[in-house]
């Protein structure tokens, strides 16, 4: 099974965040979020007024998933999502396929 590339989203509570930030351990917790899956890219921003952070990474296998979205559910009680992405490469891979 070759890997899937991801767009991970994790939206954090105020509150927990906010604690986060004044005992030190949110730079921690990116910190060891980055090294787990390696990022191509990572950003950080707001949505919908909530801190939010953005990792597209390469999945190998799904069964990751827990381990990757626990720390953000359980320290910073974040809202998690995966999505499936392709970059320009992978859609003119997949377009091609299609034979047209």
């Amino acid at each position: 099974m070759s890997a899937m590339r991801m767009l991970f989203k994790a939206r954090f509570d105020t509150e927990k965040s906010n604690e986060a930030i004044r005992n030190g351990t949110l730079g921690k917790l990116m910190q060891a979020s980055m090294e787990q899956v390696k990022p191509e890219a990572a950003y950080f921003t707001t949505d919908q007024g909530h801190r939010t952070c953005y990792m597209v990474f390469d999945m190998q296998d799904s069964s990751e998933m827990p381990a990757i979205a626990e720390p953000f559910f359980l320290d910073m009680g974040a809202e998690v999502t995966y999505t499936p992405v392709m970059n320009a490469e992978d859609m003119q891979k997949g377009l091609a396929a299609l034979g047209r």
